[in-house]
């Protein structure tokens, strides 16, 4: 544990406030895993008040919910929160209410495995509900009744597939049991909260894992019912060939195979904004859709309509088009030929580092060359820009200012 989350924990208790570190670092730790993140959680019987008297540099990250974001010394920010208890549940968030004590707060929490807490100073592990025996024996079991922890806030049964996806845990029975019976309760979830989810379920090693578990649960028919191709072995390979830091192309994936041929542009855009995406990220995963699992034929023989193309998709995106496309080499769900995919990938590839105009603006002549030599300015000039470009599509040597002007001089400005 860093020493800066020591220095807190001393803090606290030597203002007589019971503290210790809970969460995934304690999970992970006991697994002898990392994230890599120095996510460290605390819960202690301090009130947010008493945790903003106490400590100089604080941020309201969830005040009312107990929460205060605490600087340590590190000049990292870590989330402190007050013990709690659940008041009201309705299945999207609970009402909650600070308790006293520990055990009051992990056995408010989803699964055994997040319900251990570690005391640093005394060097006590607390793990009330077998947490610890359930991470030898890699099961995922909920804390107390699995069907009233489900009701309680429905979200915990996305939490819970990805979590056994991820640690690649067996789900116990009456768990999954329990996730079975709660799946209709997705519906009332916030898309927010379900993009949230979807977002780190494609930052594991293998999403598969988890998304094998939406579609078998129902899950994925409840929160994604747009995919009307479901999430088969042909999405699950793609997306698990996809970078692991590659979340959105990942999503780009799940939606190229789930849509099938009803990927269209409206279709998507519809489907990202609903979960609420910003309008950068869904113009960015729907232009990667819309390039599909590999290119269309008329790209693999046609220079000029492999320019065209490039020219619709925008430079930016094609990094993204070309790591799917790749992804589905990889995992043999290509619709085209290897060297085909190889083929465009590498030709679009010499049009950018040489580079090929992509547009208009991008030419040896702009409209004012035109306008010098008689032309009136309007809609003919950019007509005649645009013939120009197609003309450097099919053969970029002539995209020279000289060359250019002669090509637009063989008609009249007047014509």
């Amino acid at each position: 544990m860093p020493g800066p989350v020591r220095e807190l924990v001393e803090r606290l208790e030597g203002a007589d406030f019971e503290t210790w570190t809970v969460g995934g670092e304690v999970r992970d730790s006991l697994l002898g895993m990392s994230s890599g993140r120095n996510e460290w959680d605390l819960a202690t019987r301090a009130t947010p008040k008493q945790m903003r008297r106490l400590f100089d540099r604080t941020v309201p990250l969830g005040v009312e919910y107990g929460t205060v974001g605490v600087f340590a010394s590190d000049g990292e920010l870590y989330e402190i929160t007050t013990f709690r208890h659940d008041v009201i549940t309705y299945g999207r968030k609970a009402v909650v209410a600070f308790a006293s004590t520990l055990d009051e707060d992990l056995a408010r929490r989803d699964f055994t495995i997040n319900a251990i807490a570690w005391h640093p100073r005394r060097e006590v592990l607390h793990d009330p509900h077998g947490g610890r025996r359930d991470l030898e024996d890699r099961v995922l079991r909920a804390v107390g009744d699995p069907a009233q922890r489900f009701r309680e806030d429905y979200l915990r049964v996305l939490r819970g597939l990805r979590f056994a996806g991820a640690l690649k845990f067996e789900i116990h029975p009456d768990t999954w049991a329990g996730m079975r019976e709660a799946v209709p309760g997705l519906a009332g979830l916030s898309m927010e909260r379900v993009r949230e989810e979807l977002l780190k379920v494609m930052d594991a090693a293998r999403p598969s894992l988890a998304l094998a578990l939406y579609e078998t649960s129902g899950a994925r028919a409840v929160i994604l019912p747009q995919l009307s191709e479901g999430i088969g072995p042909r999405a699950l390979a793609t997306i698990d060939a996809v970078p692991q830091e590659g979340a959105h192309t990942r999503i780009a994936a799940l939606l190229a195979c789930g849509f099938g041929e009803s990927a269209n542009r409206g279709a998507v855009t519809e489907l990202l904004r609903g979960l609420r995406f910003s309008n950068a990220e869904t113009d960015r995963i729907a232009v990667a859709v819309g390039g599909g699992l590999g290119p269309e034929r008329r790209l693999v023989d046609d220079a000029v309509a492999r320019r065209r193309w490039l020219s619709s998709l925008g430079r930016r995106s094609a990094g993204d088009v070309f790591q799917l496309w790749t992804a589905a080499l990889d995992a043999g769900t290509a619709p085209v030929a290897d060297n085909d995919v190889r083929h465009v990938i590498a030709a679009v590839q010499r049009d950018l580092d040489r580079p090929v105009p992509m547009s208009v603006h991008e030419l040896a002549v702009a409209g004012r060359d035109l306008v010098a030599l008689g032309w009136t300015p309007g809609p003919r000039v950019g007509r005649t820009l645009q013939r120009l470009l197609e003309a450097v599509w099919g053969d970029p040597s002539l995209n020279d200012r000289a060359t250019l002007l002669e090509i637009a001089a063989e008609e009249p400005p007047s014509s």
